[in-house]
């Protein structure tokens, strides 16, 4: 069984959306279905199947939570340190065509989102960044060709 590795802030976040899909989202999606019993024939209500088929998710979202919180290995990044770079690590980037910088923090799969500048530590970029230390030059090819970038700074907080 392997473990997946995130932060605290992420195993926070799969356990809150736990207790939502079990305390709120279960116990309404039941009520839907007993509602949709009542009104009558269930092979042509379109309420009747479009409740179950939003049970089977949140069935399926559940035992995929569950799975996942079981097999957690919580990283506390306020306790790594270090010059390299590895899981955690909130790590500033130059890119080398336009010098614009940007930082992203390595996290968890599930924990992953571009918008908030987390990378999966299965992604392309962080992938290249590990092991690495500041001043390194790395080339990642992406979607839209080749990129280049000097890492400027590493810290964990």
């Amino acid at each position: 069984m392997n473990k997946i590795p995130m932060t605290a802030d992420g195993y926070t976040r799969l356990e809150e959306e736990l207790k939502q899909l079990k305390t709120i989202e279960r116990p309404a999606i039941i009520r839907a279905i007993a509602e949709a019993r009542e009104h009558g024939d269930l092979s042509e209500n379109a309420e009747y199947h479009a409740a179950r088929e939003r049970q089977s998710f949140i069935e399926g979202r559940v035992l995929e939570l569950e799975d996942k919180i079981s097999r957690a290995e919580i990283i506390d990044v306020s306790k790594l340190s270090g010059k390299v770079i590895k899981f955690g690590a909130t790590v500033t980037l130059i890119d080398e065509d336009t010098d614009e910088k940007s930082a992203y923090q390595i996290v968890g799969e599930d924990e992953a989102d571009i918008k908030s500048k987390r990378l999966a530590i299965t992604a392309p970029l962080a992938r290249a960044l590990v092991g690495k230390k500041v001043g390194d030059q790395v080339e990642v090819t992406t979607p839209g060709g080749s990129k280049s970038y000097e890492i400027a700074k590493v810290q964990f907080k």
